[in-house]
């Protein structure tokens, strides 16, 4: 059983998109716009094509996200009819997921790093403390 709910799947040949409504099952205040973008492009098999989020929505009382989506084909079309606020949101938020990822991947390789730099730095100076007694 899938948790997406599909309430609305319209084409829309003036604007050429399509806007999707679905309703996201036991997800509230859990999922993120990017994420349910991803949820999205699964369960609809819409790889290559520019999916935005426009809308989550929750429901008071209820564990439950409405979420509107609009699929283009084209990302220059997205851009002209979407608000470039929306774009520029998503974008920080994509450069924040990926600085966290670059983050996370020097810091596992850091440990072995600082323990060799730490052996290094330290023979210098024991050098220089045994130097200094033979004198």
């Amino acid at each position: 059983m899938s948790i997406i709910e599909t309430i609305t799947d319209v084409n829309n040949g003036f604007l050429s998109r399509r806007e999707l409504t679905c309703n996201f099952a036991g997800l509230g205040g859990k999922l993120k716009s990017l994420e349910a973008v991803d949820m999205i492009t699964k369960e609809f098999k819409l790889d290559g094509k520019v999916v935005v989020p426009m809308r989550l929505r929750t429901h008071v009382g209820k564990s439950l996200i409405t979420g509107t989506f609009y699929v283009y084909d084209d990302e220059g079309l997205a851009k002209k009819h979407i608000n470039p606020t929306i774009f520029s949101r998503l974008d920080k938020t994509k450069a924040k997921i990926a600085e966290a990822e670059a983050a996370a991947a020097p810091a596992e390789e850091a440990p072995a790093e600082e323990a060799v730099t730490e052996a290094k730095a330290d023979a210098p100076v024991e050098e220089t403390k045994a130097e200094e007694k033979t004198e």
